[in-house]
């Protein structure tokens, strides 16, 4: 685990198990629209909260590229779980601001429900195909911005699957943070 401060907030990153972070109130699903189980983030996090997670997402279904809906987090350790819709990368346009709108989405749900601390996968970069550079670079342009007005969030992490994608976080995060 790497960690920077940034306008007073942990801006933590690390290799590892969105599902797996007890520490965290609130995790961020890279959803699908209809906030069904899937491949990938949404898989592992349907699996490990369980059905009544599903049940819930239903009453939200479907939601847009960039929107985000919060429902509880059941079995996970976690309160909450933030699900967003990220870009798929070349079709869904414009998907830099799309990607922000992500983060921006799933900060604001974090504020109003005053959370203190919120961990993220690294959304659309795994079946969506956005390259994880270009993601990582609009995700750390986007929570530079939006660091100074957060006044509940104080811890947010990255939780990267892959040792690559930590990689391509860790120097990324050390050049501009």
């Amino acid at each position: 685990m790497k960690t920077k401060i940034l306008h007073k907030i942990n801006i933590e990153y690390t290799q590892g198990d969105i599902t797996k972070q007890p520490d965290i109130e609130a995790i961020v699903n890279a959803a699908n629209a209809y906030l069904k189980p899937g491949g990938g983030v949404a898989g592992a996090i349907h699996c490990a909260a369980g059905i009544e997670l599903e049940k819930e997402c239903a009453k939200y279904a479907p939601i847009k590229v960039g929107q985000a809906v919060i429902t509880k987090a059941y079995n996970l350790p976690n309160k909450y779980v933030i699900h967003c819709l990220g870009p798929r990368y070349k079709i869904d346009k414009p998907e830099e601001k799309l990607l922000a709108d992500c983060y921006i989405n799933s900060l604001k749900i974090a504020e109003e429900n005053k959370i203190f601390s919120v961990a993220f996968p690294s959304i659309s970069t795994g079946a969506f195909g956005y390259p994880i550079e270009e993601a990582t670079n609009v995700v750390i342009e986007t929570i530079k911005i939006l660091a100074p007005k957060l006044k509940f969030v104080k811890k947010i992490r990255f939780v990267l699957f892959s040792r690559y994608d930590f990689e391509v976080y860790n120097r990324i995060i050390s050049e501009k943070l």
